[in-house]
């Protein structure tokens, strides 16, 4: 609660050319608060920062505390902040009531005096005090340990949203709202610089496939993306491996052949067969090694030593012995393979990318590929504002990746 129903926040980074002052602004009059900017500083160069402080009243405490909860994700800081506070958890797998909640933006708390980065950002989590006091990190609610030290409220607390950082590429700016009237061309190039770029620095590609990468006949180009050292970890469900070694054992995907297009003899029973035969053998890497798969995406994945994670789904045939079926299992090996990823390429699954865009911290680009617009508009509606979406099936897509990439 404030006293007089006054707070003083600054802002800091570029808040004119992105318009975060004036969303900041704009949310202070929604909101039925008034304000005075007591000081201000434009940078005078593109990569020049600017800085305002900003007087808010309201007419009671509860509606400047509704105001100041709303401007805290744009970046906005009380200007004489103190250290964080923290509430010890009373209960396993649930966070103390007055929690925080993060965001995927960068994220700073105030301990004993000192501004300190929070690890592994991600959305929709809490933030854990180190029991030494000098670290923190997000964490899940179902990671929350009796007696671990928790951030509650806002005290203490600055985030960095994107629009805080000077925007230079291209790809910066065609995150917005996904069309199938977009030039696609451009997006892909795009994709594909950025791409390039992960590599060369040496982070990681994480791709998170679909099953219709293999309906749509995508899955050689995966294949040659992988053995050219384009792809450092793949997340998907048991769809997409089973129809991948279903059409290296049989040449079909779902029973329909992908030389001819055609449905084949008893073709529907493929897939189940598919996943028979590698849980008789006990895993996807055991029936690679023993030469029952002898192509596909699963095949290059295991040549490689590229990890993969896979979660299941109620809907799932088997599954293949390799799918988590425990959801909380599955989460937890997926964030075991976020740290050092630089791109996230989505193709082709709502569920799964939607799952990916909630873990991923907001620096991490994320180019999203499919047919259906909503996947993209959904992903980007959970708050992976970074994702470039581009409206097109899958195998279409990938070959122009591939040409841009690799070209002649």
């Amino acid at each position: 609660m404030k006293d007089n129903c006054v707070e003083t926040v600054e802002l800091k980074g570029h808040i004119i050319d992105s318009l975060l002052l004036p969303k900041v602004l704009d949310e202070i009059v929604t909101r039925g608060g008034r304000y005075v900017i007591k000081e201000i500083r434009i940078g005078q160069r593109q990569e020049d920062s600017s800085f305002a402080k900003i007087e808010i009243r309201a007419d009671n405490s509860s509606a400047l505390e509704a105001i100041l909860d709303a401007i805290h994700d744009h970046g906005a800081v009380e200007a004489n902040p103190g250290d964080c506070q923290t509430e010890l958890a009373d209960l396993a797998g649930c966070f103390p009531e007055a929690f925080y909640s993060t965001t995927n933006f960068r994220t700073q708390v105030r301990l004993g005096g000192e501004w300190v980065d929070v690890e592994d950002q991600e959305m929709d989590c809490g933030i854990l005090i180190d029991p030494d006091g000098k670290a923190a990190r997000c964490v899940p609610m179902t990671s929350v340990h009796v007696g671990d030290r928790i951030v509650i409220g806002r005290q203490g607390l600055r985030v960095f949203p994107a629009e805080t950082s000077a925007r230079h590429e291209l790809f910066e700016f065609m995150s917005s709202p996904v069309s199938s009237e977009k030039p696609k061309g451009v997006s892909v190039r795009e994709i594909a610089q950025a791409m390039r770029r992960t590599r060369e620095i040496g982070e990681k590609i994480l791709f998170v496939l679909g099953p219709a990468v293999v309906h749509t006949g995508g899955a050689d180009l995966i294949c040659r993306l992988i053995r050219e050292g384009y792809c450092q970890c793949v997340f998907a469900g048991n769809a997409l491996a089973t129809h991948d070694i279903e059409q290296s054992l049989y040449g079909t995907s779902l029973g329909v052949s992908l030389s001819q297009g055609l449905p084949t003899a008893e073709g529907h029973e493929h897939h189940l067969r598919s996943i028979n035969k590698v849980r008789r053998l006990g895993s996807i890497k055991n029936a690679v090694e023993r030469g029952t798969i002898k192509s596909g995406i699963m095949y290059e994945l295991v040549k490689a030593n590229v990890p993969f994670v896979l979660a299941g789904s109620v809907r799932d045939d088997g599954p293949l012995p390799d799918v988590f079926t425990d959801m909380i299992a599955a989460q937890t090996e997926m964030r075991k393979h976020i740290p050092g990823t630089g791109f996230c390429l989505m193709l082709a699954t709502m569920l799964h990318s939607i799952a990916t865009g909630n873990m991923l911290p907001a620096w991490v680009k994320v180019g999203c590929v499919d047919i259906n617009p909503a996947t993209v508009t959904k992903l980007m509606d959970r708050g992976s504002t970074q994702t470039v979406g581009i409206v097109s099936d899958a195998e279409p897509f990938l070959r122009s990746l591939v040409a841009e990439l690799m070209p002649g």
